[in-house]
This record gives C-alpha cells, sequence and structure tokens, in this order.
C-alpha cells in the first residue's frame, strides 16, 4: 500500500517478484515477463483481427492495423531511405512492443516493464549492436572514418577522435535512460497523489474536499502520461531509423 502509516513507497511497485506460484519462482518467471509475454499476444492479436477480413472498405480493426502499418512504414521509408523495407519489420515490432508496454501498465494494477532499466538497456543495446553491425557490413573500414569529422585539422584528431567515439558509445545509454526515466517518473507521481488522496479523504470533515483535488492532478497525470507513452515509442522508433541510417548511407 502506498499510504500505509503514513507513508509513500511510490517506488515499491517497481519491484520484481515471481508469478505463477511455484513453477514461476523456479523458472525466475517475473511479473515483467508475464506483461511482456501479454503485450506481444495483444499486438498479434490486434493485428491478426485487423488483417482477417481483408475487405476493400475496412472496418475499425481493419483501418487500424492499416494506419498503424502505414505509420511505421513511411517512417522507416523517409527516415532509412530505400534501405527503409528491409528494416521495416524491425522497427515496426520495437515501436509497438514500447506502446503497448506503455499503455498495459497504466491499467491499474498491472506493470510496466519499460520503466525497469534492464528492459529499456536491452532494447537499446540491440538497435545499437544492429546499427553497427549493419554499418561495418555496409561500409567497411570506412565506417571508422565517421569518428574524425571531415574538414577538420589532422592536430585535432587527439582530442575529437575520442569525443566522437565517446558521443557514439552513448547512444545506447542515452536510449535506454529516457524511456526508463519517463515511465518511472510518470508512474511515481501516480502513486503519490493516489497515496495523497487517501490520506487527505481520511481527514474529519474537510478531508474529502482537500482529497479531489490530488484526484484531480491524477486524472490529468493520465491524459499526459497517454501522450508521453505515444511520445517516448515515437522517439525510441525514430531514432533507431536515424541510426540505421546512419548506418547504410556510404
Amino acid at each position: 500500500m502506498a499510504a500505509a502509516d503514513n507513508k509513500i513507497d511510490a517506488l515499491g511497485q517497481f519491484e520484481l517478484h515471481p508469478v505463477l506460484g511455484p513453477l514461476g519462482a523456479q523458472l525466475h518467471l517475473s511479473q515483467s515477463v508475464l506483461y511482456m509475454l501479454l503485450s506481444s499476444v495483444l499486438i498479434l492479436l490486434f493485428l491478426y483481427l485487423g488483417m482477417r477480413p481483408r475487405a476493400v472498405v475496412p472496418g475499425r480493426f481493419q483501418a487500424a492495423a492499416e494506419i498503424a502499418y502505414e505509420f511505421i512504414y513511411d517512417m522507416a521509408s523517409d527516415q532509412i531511405g530505400h534501405d527503409g523495407k528491409r528494416f521495416f519489420p524491425f522497427v515496426f515490432t520495437l515501436f509497438f512492443f514500447i506502446l503497448v508496454g506503455n499503455y498495459v501498465g497504466l491499467i491499474p494494477g498491472s506493470f510496466t516493464y519499460t520503466s525497469h532499466i534492464a528492459v529499456t538497456a536491452a532494447l537499446a543495446l540491440m538497435v545499437f549492436f544492429l546499427a553497427l553491425i549493419v554499418a561495418l557490413v555496409s561500409q567497411g573500414m570506412k565506417f571508422f572514418g565517421h569518428f574524425m569529422p571531415e574538414g577538420a585539422p589532422i592536430a585535432m584528431a587527439p582530442l575529437l577522435v575520442p569525443i566522437e567515439i565517446l558521443t557514439f558509445l552513448s547512444r545506447p545509454v542515452s536510449l535506454s535512460i529516457r524511456l526508463f526515466a519517463n515511465m518511472v517518473a510518470g508512474h511515481v507521481m501516480f502513486e503519490m497523489f493516489a497515496a495523497f488522496t487517501i490520506m487527505l479523504g481520511g481527514l474529519h470533515l474537510i478531508g474529502p474536499v482537500l482529497g479531489v483535488a490530488p484526484l484531480i492532478v491524477n486524472m490529468a497525470l493520465m491524459a499526459l502520461e497517454l501522450l508521453v507513452g505515444a511520445l517516448q515509442a515515437y522517439v525510441f522508433a525514430i531514432l533507431t531509423c536515424i541510426y540505421l541510417r546512419e548506418a547504410t548511407a556510404h
């Protein structure tokens, strides 16, 4: 409970614990893994129900699936270029895995796996190494020329090359921390204002009146988190496209 003994445990919601009883404990199956599997099933179910009719005049599900497909396809094509088709499935999967995880975590009693740095770091490292491998395959040794800015004096190389390398290596750090920090901050605010509602509502006479204020704030936070959840998935996906464009550019 967030407001037990008038103390707010805003970080307790992020603790991992085994699910599915003894079997889950033996397999080290936490609620994070469970919700990742659930999100994957929801994405596949959405696409299956959306594309099954194959109607000329699409219904709601089919229209939503087609819009989602075209949105990510256009993003990959515009940002990556002619190689966008190759990486479209990866970008599509990445975007919706993050988006659904962000939104499922807004359901009371659920768990937000994108609020764990281990998950966001794994996604960021996957993007980083994919872009690195693609760059080495498509550019060869010319790839290392990016660490020395064109036109810069050779005498500046001892200073510029380490800076460029550090900037390149910081990509997975910024990707993972941006998503992780935004999700944690939003859910901590939810927990705090929900606890304020309970504590203020318990006061005599004026309690119900004072408890309305944090409740209104939580409603506003919900609208904000819906926006942030979509925005963070979009930022993660479009930065992935930018990194892949740089990797495929000669």
